[in-house]
């Protein structure tokens, strides 16, 4: 994956900011674009469509969550989430809206950097083609649970044929748990295997995201697939 080729849009009323993270990234071979108020950002959004957006929670005329909600109801493109609170409620609601990652106010420049290549990293896993006819074979079969379709190599799932709209975060899950049926994945488990970062005692963003994907599921389904094995981690009856 080549930073040239990756455009991000970065989105924060704090003028210093927003161009301090855009230096940042230009230097690291990005492609850039910045606005200023949560209109600017669906303006330029839907001029050209970025491959990774930044987006601050507080800001004039639309908010970071309502940005957040627009761009989610026709995209899949990871979104880092960034704010000045440091409360777990605003983490959480921030993710719940449909944001991959969240970022706390005054943040090292370097894990910015960080972040952005990770979930970049993890958007083109999820989506690149299989090379070679063997490995391209393996990766195109399907995983079927039920009326549930899973396909790595499109990166898309559906119910019945009925599309599931999932995150890229969402569908590394959902991919992980349903490639093992039957086996019980720890939060640490998902974090490292999806997110290929470290894992903290107190990070609820995996438990965040498996909220999303399961109300999602249960909506196609109509029934659970998801189980909490509380006390240990998460599972898809085999």
């Amino acid at each position: 994956m080549n930073g040239v080729e990756r455009r991000v849009l970065i989105v924060d009323d704090e003028r210093e900011i927003a161009e301090l993270i855009e230096i940042y990234l230009r230097n690291e071979g990005f492609q850039t674009e910045v606005a200023f108020d949560g209109e600017q950002a669906i303006e330029a959004f839907d001029r050209e469509a970025a491959d990774l957006v930044i987006l601050d929670i507080m800001m004039p005329k639309l908010d970071g969550l309502e940005v957040c909600r627009k761009i989610r109801k026709d995209h899949h493109v990871p979104i880092l989430m960034v704010s000045a609170k440091t409360g777990d409620m605003d983490k959480i609601m921030g993710l719940m809206t449909g944001a991959d990652d969240y970022i706390t106010k005054p943040f090292n420049p370097l894990e910015l950097i960080a972040r952005v290549r990770s979930l970049l990293r993890r958007s083109y896993q999820y989506s690149k083609p299989a090379e070679g006819g063997a490995s391209r074979e393996s990766e195109s079969k399907e995983l079927r649970l039920g009326a549930l379709r899973i396909d790595k190599l499109s990166h898309s799932a559906n119910v019945d044929g009925r599309p599931l709209h999932l995150t890229s975060t969402e569908f590394g899950i959902l991919h992980l748990l349903a490639s093992q049926p039957g086996r019980v994945f720890s939060a640490e488990d998902i974090f490292q295997q999806v997110w290929k970062e470290k894992y903290f005692e107190s990070n609820n963003t995996v438990m965040v995201h498996i909220s999303k994907l399961r109300d999602k599921l249960e909506k196609e389904l109509g029934e659970k697939l998801i189980v909490t094995v509380w006390g240990v981690g998460y599972k898809i009856e085999g």
